[in-house]
């Protein structure tokens, strides 16, 4: 027996008791906080099956009668993993025109029972099954799997192989110097080292983003024979613009360098430039 319902058993075994002491019916329910309808049933459950019939039998048994066969439910499942990216709407469409006929809330019913009910937990599925059985994954599941992946990056997960993978650059408001004005950090992250540089200037501008990188970063990693494959900013107008009469953007082009972009409203996506530096 579960510690859940012994304590449960003993909730109710308590009032029973404390009536039979108190003498008192009415009184041991005020105490104890119960009905007196509720006092009767427990006490009547108690003379009729025991300590055990205490245990709470009023949660809901699945009627198996009402599921759906056992052959649609796998067809779901397996339509699941083929395209993961569908709800449950186009999957009901979709299987209806295969002569499968189950509603909207009854594939989203048999994706909960077997833990499918998300995008993400159909594409761990995917990801499963194919590491286990070695799946050759089609083009549908190969777009499911390059649309999470972008997603986590937008939202902050950063998947990174080996230094100049990917790295990372956003701008710092610093302060204000008299005499000088406003400054600003310009500031860089391998994601993968964690090797950082930064410097200041007067003005946020996409000149300014390319110094950085052409002053610092790419010397660098030049240095040791190395590259930068992937850039992660902001959508900030000193990163993002058009390639032909953006400075940033024509500088990552011209290096063959390529950008990526945060999701809107999702600053913690970059967020490793503010942990290395603030």
């Amino acid at each position: 027996m579960s510690s859940f319902n012994q304590s449960v058993i003993k909730h109710k075994t308590s009032l029973l008791t404390l009536a039979q002491e108190l003498g008192n019916v009415s009184k041991a329910c005020k105490l104890m906080g119960f009905s007196r309808d509720t006092f009767y049933r427990y006490k009547k459950a108690h003379e009729e099956g025991g300590v055990d019939a205490l245990i709470d039998a009023n949660r809901k048994k699945p009627n198996l009668k009402n599921r759906v066969d056992e052959a649609i439910e796998n067809r779901v499942v397996q339509f699941a993993i083929d395209y993961p990216a569908y709800g449950q709407l186009r999957v009901s469409n979709d299987l209806r025109k295969e002569g499968v006929f189950v509603s909207p809330s009854g594939v989203r019913s048999i994706w909960l029972r077997h833990g499918l009910e998300s995008m993400k937990l159909r594409l761990a599925a995917l990801e499963k099954r194919s590491a286990d059985e070695g799946l050759v994954l089609t083009e549908a599941q190969v777009q499911a799997l390059e649309k999470k992946k972008q997603d986590d990056e937008a939202c902050g997960e950063i998947e990174t192989a080996h230094p100049g993978y990917l790295g990372s650059q956003d701008t710092f408001y610093v302060g204000t110097i008299k005499g000088v004005g406003r400054i600003y950090q310009q500031t860089f992250v391998d994601t993968y080292s964690k090797v950082a540089f930064a410097k200041l200037y007067k003005t946020k501008t996409p000149i300014t983003a390319a110094d950085l990188l052409n002053d610092k970063v790419l010397p660098f990693f030049m240095e040791h024979e190395m590259g930068i494959i992937r850039m992660l900013t902001d959508r900030g107008t000193e990163y993002c613009g058009k390639v032909e009469t953006h400075d940033y953007e024509l500088y990552l082009g011209v290096n063959d360098i390529e950008h990526t972009k945060t999701k809107a409203r999702h600053p913690q996506t970059n967020g490793i430039c503010w942990r290395t530096f603030v």
